[in-house]
Formats: structure tokens, sequence, C-alpha cells
């Protein structure tokens, strides 16, 4: 299981140092690797009789899409079959990444090792984009890989909206810690520093959607931190800590950087004219086909046909995840939409209300602002059909719905709560 867990991240940090796995030679090592993985499951199962298979409910959503998909192909109702062919085979790695996730993470030695491999992932992907900004020529990615087709890219990303969305996946893990206490007070200063310097990458990189996404997820912590019964003075302290945190970004970084992105438009963004035409031809895809949709990876295909404006460009994919969603899998695809977020907000409240340590608490609480960053995010942008991003995001929705852990201090006062009975009597 060490391997796997190994293997897990392995693939997690390729995916991401690999331009977020965007290109055909990378998602094909994603869906060996994935592949390889599950094979690996498998046979250490088949070794250990008392193999137990851990089943989220956020299985059955996903594997409602992979039926979709199938039906799309079987029934031939997908417009091109070979796009919907190669999106199952994307699809079926990110399920299998998910299920071995919660194979692998479940013991509180094994969730530690996994915070701090995304602490750590969080800060060397942000310091290397901070520092390819200032040292690297434009439309230039490892200061030698440049983008013929455009781009505005930020650290390993083609495009720094999805930066962004790396960041709101990774940095409310080190928000959490250090709010709910899920950490030792000596290593609180690491943790901090680790934290912070990405907070300051997602601002340099200037994604609009990206600093109203993490602005967003403070103000879900700050929710979670009121749903708790602790002292004021405890609500008080984590809420100066995440105060703090942003004026030393701002004076770090200042201000004027995240105004200019919000008051004008660089060269190759989508104006708000543009993604509105867009919008609406997905919807005239969706209008015409209703029930299960033109077809995974078909949006491409069929959507000049929908389209009322021509400005010479390629479109690939909508500046919506949700309405993405819709035209290319139908209502069949958005029901299991909905059951995939009912479910993950069922079971993250339950979990987050639960009885359990500082850390579980933590755990869950900053896996609940990742994906609820990312959702909003979503409304503007794509970050989901981007590999490395979707597979980070069904990775904290994992840890937002996996069983709490007891607290040690917990078990060990109910240990000596058993315990005094018995030395009375003696």
């Amino acid at each position: 299981m060490t391997v796997l867990r190994i293997g897990l991240c392995a693939v997690i940090a390729f995916s991401v140092l690999a331009h977020g796995t965007v290109e055909v030679w990378s998602e094909s090592l994603l869906e060996i690797s994935a592949a390889l993985l599950f094979a690996l499951w498998v046979f250490l199962a088949f070794r250990g009789p008392n193999t137990k298979i851990h089943w989220t409910p956020l299985n059955w959503p996903l594997l409602g899409f992979l039926t979709i998909g199938l039906g799309q192909l079987l029934l031939h109702t997908t417009v091109y079959a070979f796009p919907t062919q190669t999106e199952m085979l994307k699809l079926l790695a990110y399920v299998l990444v998910f299920f071995l996730a919660a194979q692998a993470f479940r013991e509180r030695a094994d969730l530690t090792g996994l915070v701090w491999f995304l602490v750590v992932l969080g800060f060397g992907v942000s310091l290397f984009g901070i520092v390819q900004h200032f040292t690297s020529p434009d439309n230039q990615i490892y200061w030698f890989r440049e983008l013929t087709l455009g781009g505005d890219p930020f650290g390993p990303y083609v495009n720094r909206n999805h930066f962004a969305g790396f960041v709101e996946l990774v940095v409310p893990v080190g928000l959490a810690l250090m709010v709910f206490r899920g950490l030792r007070q000596d290593l609180f200063p690491m943790a901090a520093l680790l934290t912070i310097l990405p907070i300051g990458a997602l601002i340099l990189s200037g994604s609009r959607g990206g600093i109203v996404g993490f602005g967003f997820e403070l103000a879900v912590m700050a929710l979670l931190v009121h749903s708790q019964r602790a002292p004021k003075q405890e609500r008080t302290a984590a809420m100066g800590i995440v105060a703090l945190v942003a004026i030393a970004l701002i004076a770090w970084v200042g201000a004027g950087k995240a105004i200019e992105r919000f008051s004008s438009l660089k060269p190759g963004d989508v104006s708000l004219s543009r993604r509105m035409t867009m919008f609406q031809g997905a919807v005239r895809v969706f209008v015409s086909h209703p029930v299960s949709g033109a077809g995974f990876g078909n949006l491409v295909t069929v959507f000049p046909r929908y389209d009322t404006v021509y400005d010479g460009k390629v479109v690939d994919h909508i500046h919506n995840d949700y309405i993405e969603l819709l035209a290319e899998t139908g209502l069949l695809g958005g029901l299991c939409g909905i059951a995939f977020l009912w479910i993950f907000f069922r079971e993250a409240h339950r979990n987050f209300r639960a009885e359990q340590g500082h850390f579980s608490r933590a755990l869950h609480a900053g896996a609940i602002m990742a994906v609820s960053g990312l959702l909003l995010h979503s409304f503007v942008d794509f970050n989901l059909h981007i590999p490395s991003n979707a597979l980070l995001f069904l990775l904290q929705a994992y840890l937002a719905t996996s069983p709490p852990l007891p607290s040690t201090s917990f078990s060990s006062r109910r240990r000596d709560s058993k315990r005094l009975p018995l030395e009375a009597a003696a």
C-alpha cells in the first residue's frame, strides 16, 4: 500500500507539472499510470484475504457519468464516436484514481503525509511560477517551451486561470491546518510560509476568477469557524490569522495587480460579450440534444454549427463547466452532476460536524473550502476539464467526505474515565 500511495502522489504531481496534462502524450501517461496502479491494488487485494473495499457514495454519480458515455457509444447518440472514446478513457482514469485514493488514504498517518504533500506541492509549483514569471520570456514554460498557438502561461500551466484553479485546490489545506489547529505549534511558522507564498502567486497570476474564488474560500472558512462551538477568543484568533495573511499579501504583491486585472483585458482574454455568445451557443447545443447530449468531448466539433459569432478562433471549451456538461451529456449528465453535489455537501456537512480531532476537522474544512472555491470558479472557466485540476478536485472531494478521525486526546480521556472506577474499586 505504501507503493500505491507514492504512486498516486506521483501521478498527481506529474499531472500538474506536465502543463496540467492537456496534451496527448501526458494524457496517455496519466491513463496508463492509473491502470497500472489499479492493477497493483487488485494484486494486493488478492494477496491479502482480509482486504476491505472502502466504498464512498460519490462513486455512484461518477459511475453514472461512465454509464452515460458508454450509452452514447453503444446507442450511437454521440455525434462523433472518437472524441467520446478519448474522453471516456480520461474519465475512467479519474474514477480509478478517486477509487484508489479511498483505499490508500484511510489512517491518520497516511492522511497526514497526503496533506503535507499537497502543501509542499502548492509551495513548489507556486515558487516556480513566480520565478518563471520574472525571468522567462513571454509565452514560454520552463524557459524553453514556447506556446506557438498562443496562451497566457503561469507556472507549468498554459493558462494562468488554470494555475489559479490549482492554487484554489491546495491552499485551503494549509489555511485550515492553521485556523483549526490541525498541526503542532512548532510547525505553524513553516505551514504559514508554505501557504502564504501560493496565495501571493495567485494574486500575481492576475486571474480574476481565481481571486474571486479564493475570496469565496475565505468566506466559507469563516462560516465553518463560526459554526463550531469554539470559544470566542479562538474564533477571533482564527479570523485574525486570515486578516494578517491578507494584509501581508497586499503589502508584498500590491493591490494594483489585482485591480488592473479587474479593469482591463490582456491580449488573448475572452471578453464578457464573447463569453455570453459562447454560453448561448452551448445552450443551443443542449436544446438540440436534450436527453443524452451531443456526446462526451464533442463540443469542439458541433459548436460552430450553433455559434452566431465567428472570430476566427476554435472554441474547444465553453468558459462554464456546467453548461458544457449539459451540452455534452444532456439532462442525464445534469442529474448525475446534481447527485454528485448533493451527496458531497450532505456527507461533507455530516463529517465536519461529527466528533473528531483537530487534524481531522481541519482536513474536512480545507477540502470543503477547496471544492467550494473551484465550483464557483467553474461558472467562468473550465478548470474541471484540465486533468490535473480535475484529479485534485476529486481528491479534495474524497477528503471532505472521508470518515472523521477520532481525537487522540479524546480517546485517552475515554480510557482514563474507564480506568477510574476500577482504581476506586481497588
